[in-house]
């Protein structure tokens, strides 16, 4: 945690930083459930242009990694970080990804791109699980083997749209401890 760079000015526990445009909806409803769900206190901040130094233009791809990298290393704001764009999302090594974060570390990024679907409604309900996912990375779990946990693997839309809105017992117990933790220790 990056206790002397939190800002005091806010209860916010996390960013939520749009790159490129957004439907709003789906950023609300995002932040709404990093919340409700994983009792995360959000902000959501300004839009910023699409993160063009992270482009693949080969894999007409964004580098998940280089936007995480580029969000732990500012300076100010919430100690959690996550961007969250429109554009296609991978790493190195993956054809894509829906989200990517550093385990126990400070930023994390999503992509609403492949979470489409004609409802506007599925897309957010989508976005918010994977911000969930991601969240919960970023406090310092893995995945988890129980089936109807959001900190299940998904590797495709079939499975994501399967997973209820929560995490299992385990995993709700243990955000609720790091979350009380990150929470104590960004204090001056």
């Amino acid at each position: 945690m990056h206790p002397s760079t939190a800002d005091p000015a806010t209860d916010a526990l996390l960013d939520l930083i749009p790159f490129g445009e957004m439907e709003p909806a789906a950023l609300t409803v995002v932040a709404a459930n990093l919340q409700a769900v994983a009792g995360l206190p959000t902000r959501i901040r300004a839009v910023r242009p699409t993160p063009d130094d992270a482009l693949i233009a080969t894999r007409h791809q964004f580098d998940a990694v280089k936007i995480i990298t580029a969000l732990d290393r500012e300076p100010h704001g919430a100690p959690f970080r996550m961007g969250i764009l429109q554009r296609d999302l991978c790493i190195p090594i993956l054809t894509y990804v829906y989200g990517e974060s550093q385990l126990g570390g400070h930023a994390a990024v999503i992509s609403l791109h492949r979470l489409h679907h004609i409802d506007r409604r599925i897309t957010a309900e989508r976005g918010a699980k994977i911000a969930l996912h991601e969240a919960g990375h970023l406090l310092g779990l893995e995945h988890c083997r129980e089936p109807g946990c959001l900190m299940r693997f998904s590797k495709q839309l079939d499975q994501l749209d399967l997973l209820p809105m929560r995490f299992c017992s385990a995993c709700e117990y243990e955000t609720a401890r790091l979350l009380k933790r990150a929470s104590v220790n960004r204090r001056p």
